[in-house]
């Protein structure tokens, strides 16, 4: 199974501080900076949507974005495009974006410290269900993918993963670390 449209959410310390309309000017000069290795194009404001997708900063190969979907606040990177070589590959890259979009945010003077990772949970999802049918065969299918990935990401700490049963959603599943990493530790982890 090839892993394609992986979506990451680094999960939000203290979500009840964060204030999402500081973050449509931000996007914005990310836009006009070309911040990232995508291409950049728009801003979509929803915060006005309970639960939902807060603000979009719309790329062409993949979306940036703080998400409070499920009433879970966080720093989502989504995957449009494909991306080639391994699911190791693919995890890396999603994991590695959404760490440098968190590490930007974090850092962000206009934000005052309001936007930051709380070190310890963090939100996958593959946005194809045709190609990872959320089922107990996809789970096992990719155990020894994901155990690869998360004992480089975590240096050998223990972590837990759950999964949502329900087959009329995504696959996807919630690591939760047992020890608190910042952005940095877990980029210099990736990188190793």
């Amino acid at each position: 199974m090839q892993l394609q449209h992986i979506n990451v959410k680094l999960l939000v310390k203290n979500p009840e501080q964060a204030d999402l309309e500081p973050l449509i000017p931000v996007f914005h000069r990310w836009i006009e900076e070309q911040a990232f290795e995508e291409l950049l194009l728009d801003v979509a404001d929803y915060r006005h949507v309970p639960a939902g997708p807060g603000v979009v900063l719309i790329g062409h190969q993949a979306n940036y974005s703080v998400d409070n979907t499920d009433d879970r606040l966080g720093v989502r990177y989504n995957r449009k495009a494909t991306v080639s070589g391994s699911n190791q590959d693919a995890l890396w890259q999603a994991m590695r974006a959404s760490l440098i979009a968190s590490q930007r945010l974090e850092s962000e003077p206009t934000l005052e410290g309001k936007l930051q990772f709380n070190g310890q949970e963090i939100e996958f999802f593959v946005n194809d269900r045709l190609l990872a049918p959320n089922r107990d065969t996809t789970r096992e299918a990719l155990r020894p993918e994901l155990e690869t990935f998360f004992e480089k990401l975590f240096r050998g700490s223990e972590y837990s993963l759950s999964y949502d049963s329900d087959m009329r959603r995504r696959f996807g599943f919630m690591v939760k670390t047992s020890l608190t990493f910042s952005t940095a530790n877990l980029l210099a982890n990736l990188n190793s």
